[in-house]
């Protein structure tokens, strides 16, 4: 492992090992302050951060994005606070800790057997979600997580989301597509972050009047299996309370071929999506080049972060 690998490394398990340690407010307060040095410093994640922020909000001006990117910030640091603490929570804590409107939608969907496909933005805090859904509904699923570097770090991660009750498959090859598809099948449930895929089998999308791409896996897997497609929206308030919303079925086109049907389906879950960011720009947390108009033309695909 390299050095800085090992510094991350490092870092991360430091985090980890002090924040779950600290009370409730002191950690609050400590992610905030750390959000504030971050966003003082304009690095490149927040420059990029508010780069993206202006299109969600066109009409802000510099004051007005810089407010949003410091919010943002701020949330993002709660992320990983919350994250960080997450498996010293009680049972209690982690129930208490969400609120979801629309959850019908999931409940329903389980009742039938017919297994529910639930993709959400990088919108609050998607573990915190899963703990909930794990906790509150008892009720396990699987997603995928991309492996990181160096390898000790994707280890933490997803030694961290099996604590929370996560089935975590990695994020390469077509294993996980198949896998996947069976736990649908035999009427699972399967959580999938879904706002950004630079891959060549991403699906371009019409996101905030701008061309992105979007992974194709969560219509594919509703086509595939009859499991149903649901978006889903998280954002924080000024309590502890982290709310959501569990949006209407996107449905399977009844015409097209599967390609066809695939860009429709994705477009749907993007507009979904837009909907909950531009309610709650300040949670979403896209520190990375999303639009297909902001990479680099030599290198189209190359998910640069800033």
């Amino acid at each position: 492992m390299s050095t800085a690998g090992r510094l991350t490394d490092t870092l991360y398990g430091a985090g980890w090992a002090t924040a779950k340690k600290l009370p409730e407010p002191v950690a609050v307060r400590l992610g905030r302050t750390l959000a504030d040095l971050v966003w003082k410093r304009r690095g490149k994640g927040v420059l990029r951060l508010e780069a993206n922020l202006a299109r969600v909000v066109p009409d802000a001006g510099p004051e007005r994005l810089a407010e949003l990117s410091r919010a943002g910030m701020r949330s993002y640091l709660r992320y990983w606070m919350e994250s960080f603490r997450l498996p010293a929570w009680s049972e209690q804590r982690v129930r208490s800790g969400v609120d979801v409107a629309g959850l019908h939608h999931l409940t329903d969907g389980l009742a039938t057997g017919r297994g529910v496909v639930l993709a959400l933005p990088h919108l609050a805090n998607w573990d915190l979600a899963g703990a909930w859904v794990t906790t509150e509904l008892k009720t396990p699923f699987t997603t995928v997580a991309e492996r990181l570097k160096p390898e000790t770090l994707y280890d933490r991660f997803v030694a961290y989301r099996e604590s929370l009750g996560m089935e975590v498959l990695p994020h390469e090859g077509g294993a996980a597509f198949g896998t996947l598809a069976r736990r649908l099948r035999a009427g699972g449930l399967v959580c999938l972050v879904a706002d950004r895929d630079l891959s060549a089998s991403g699906v371009e999308v019409q996101f905030f009047g701008a061309t992105a791409r979007m992974p194709a896996g969560p219509a594919l897997l509703a086509q595939q299996t009859g499991a149903l497609l649901l978006p889903v929206t998280l954002w924080y308030d000024s309590s502890p309370v982290m709310r959501g919303r569990v949006h209407p079925p996107v449905e399977v086109p009844g015409s097209g071929d599967r390609a066809a049907r695939t860009s429709v389906m994705t477009q749907a879950l993007a507009d979904a999506f837009a909907s909950g960011i531009a309610e709650h720009p300040e949670d979403w947390h896209m520190l990375q080049r999303l639009w297909l108009d902001d990479l680099d033309p030599a290198h189209p695909r190359s998910g640069a972060t800033a």
